[in-house]
């Protein structure tokens, strides 16, 4: 423990004599970086050499150690989004998570990045109840269907606007994704299939979803 009789000690060679660091510690067997912690509570305490007239050892060790060093504030801790708020919003038509992560910066700027959010929802659904997962194969099998919201598509020469259904299929192995818009809920999957064959190979199967008033035949191509 270093005594207040070092600490003038230490003033008295760094001002009187201008010695090192290094020269003081070694000549008051200390450390160097000791040597360097009190030149510097020195320094801000305002005390040098010669030091004030009538100025006792423990007032001299009041002024380097009687204020406690600033206070740094705490962080603001981060907004955690309620996750299972975010689970069910998700299920609302064209509802994603980009979007609930947009309003949820507009209300905490601070919060987590896009990244993170994703990164932190995605470890709190798997907690969730395990569902049955599905392995597909190349070329396996092709799901279509309508997605459901219509297309509203400009008219160039007089401006009017006609509204399109939306016809989406996507392969089960590599989710590419054909999308194609029409007039009518009516469409022909023949060039989805001729898409897939160039991303793995023709699909053997089309499973539709929710086309049952649309199809009147099941078609299955061959490979």
């Amino acid at each position: 423990i270093i005594v207040m009789r070092q600490v003038i000690e230490i003033l008295r060679l760094k001002h009187q004599h201008q010695l090192s660091v290094r020269e003081i510690a070694r000549s008051c067997k200390i450390a160097p970086s000791t040597v360097g912690d009190y030149l510097q509570r020195a320094e801000l305490a305002q005390l040098s050499w010669p030091l004030p007239e009538g100025l006792s050892e423990p007032e001299i060790e009041q002024r380097l150690f009687g204020s406690s060093p600033p206070q740094v504030p705490a962080p603001t801790p981060r907004t955690v989004p309620d996750w299972s708020q975010v689970h069910s919003e998700l299920r609302r038509p064209n509802v994603t998570l980009r979007l609930l992560w947009q309003e949820y910066h507009r209300a905490d700027p601070s919060g987590f990045k896009y990244s993170r959010y994703c990164e932190r929802y995605h470890t709190w659904s798997k907690a969730l109840d395990p569902t049955l997962r599905q392995v597909h194969f190349p070329g396996e099998k092709m799901f279509v269907d309508w997605a459901g919201q219509l297309m509203p598509i400009r008219n160039a020469a007089d401006g009017s606007i006609r509204f399109a259904s939306l016809f989406v299929a996507t392969l089960g192995a590599s989710n590419k994704i054909y999308a194609e818009a029409s007039k009518r809920c009516v469409v022909t999957p023949q060039p989805a299939t001729t898409v897939a064959g160039s991303a793995e190979r023709p699909s053997s199967t089309l499973a539709g979803v929710g086309l049952a008033g649309n199809t009147s035949n099941a078609i299955r191509f061959q490979p």
